[in-house]
């Protein structure tokens, strides 16, 4: 896990990249058209960047739990919550990206592999009011910030579930409906992320789509993505180097496109 791994990997994905005109999927010209391309407007924009300055610029101190591989940036366990949110936190237009797939898709049941902050969870939640969204942190003390963030909001369909994802998330899966959307940031090591997408597809539909955030993290993320790709379940994938879109649905080819975004 360094700098120059992630350098090289950007590197790699910015010569193999395309736009919508070498693109001969239907299925894929559309995604690119009319939700990659396409400008989007998120019903509480306004107040989602207002929160996220506030964010940026809060100095509590949190003792962090953390499960996964860690940060590159962050790497004592205390950390300020400003910290987090400049280094955690994904980008605007991932985050209206999530939302605008979950509306597109009329996604209902909705699960997020690491709340941190809060942030995509309130992106998921306040586009369709209709969409449930369950996450999943690790750590006590953000997940009480989000907890906090989130009710800023008073949004009823968003549940946060605390604890080890290992344990928590098989439990919420034993007796959970089928599932319409993934996103997953959470523990970005091999086995950990393979073991997750394994159990999710287990409740996933061929119209779920399953996201795979910081593919190109490390040599392991990398791995899981390939990994990934060789599934049986799944067909069509996109890689946004960010993150992976996973689609299940067998009417569509089995490819793997570096698309730009």
């Amino acid at each position: 896990m360094s700098r120059l791994f992630q350098v090289k990997s950007f590197f790699n994905y910015w010569l193999d990249a395309v736009d919508e005109h070498s693109l001969h999927s239907p299925f894929l010209f559309q995604l690119s058209t009319s939700i990659l391309k396409k400008q989007f407007t998120h019903p509480e924009l306004a107040a989602l960047r207002t929160l996220k300055r506030q964010l940026e610029n809060d100095d509590r101190t949190l003792s962090v739990t953390d499960y996964g591989a860690g940060s590159i940036q962050l790497k004592n366990p205390e950390r300020k919550i400003s910290q987090i949110a400049r280094t955690s936190v994904s980008d605007e237009k991932f985050s209206l990206l999530y939302c605008q797939l979950i509306q597109h898709w009329q996604c209902k049941h909705v699960l997020e592999l690491g709340t941190s902050l809060g942030i995509n969870t309130l992106y998921m939640a306040t586009g369709n009011p209709l969409t449930r969204v369950v996450t999943f942190e690790g750590s006590p003390e953000i997940a009480s910030i989000a907890r906090e963030n989130t009710a800023k909001f008073k949004l009823e369909n968003i549940h946060i579930i605390e604890g080890n994802i290992n344990d928590t998330l098989p439990d919420y899966l034993s007796s959970s409906p089928d599932i319409d959307f993934v996103f997953i940031d959470a523990n970005h090591r091999y086995v950990p992320t393979l073991q997750y997408f394994e159990r999710l597809i287990m409740k996933s539909h061929e119209q779920s789509i399953i996201i795979v955030d910081d593919i190109h993290y490390s040599r392991e993320m990398e791995d899981a993505w390939r990994t990934i790709l060789t599934n049986p379940k799944v067909y069509t994938t996109v890689d946004l180097y960010r993150c992976g879109l996973i689609f299940f649905n067998p009417a569509l080819t089995k490819q793997n496109v570096v698309l730009q975004f």
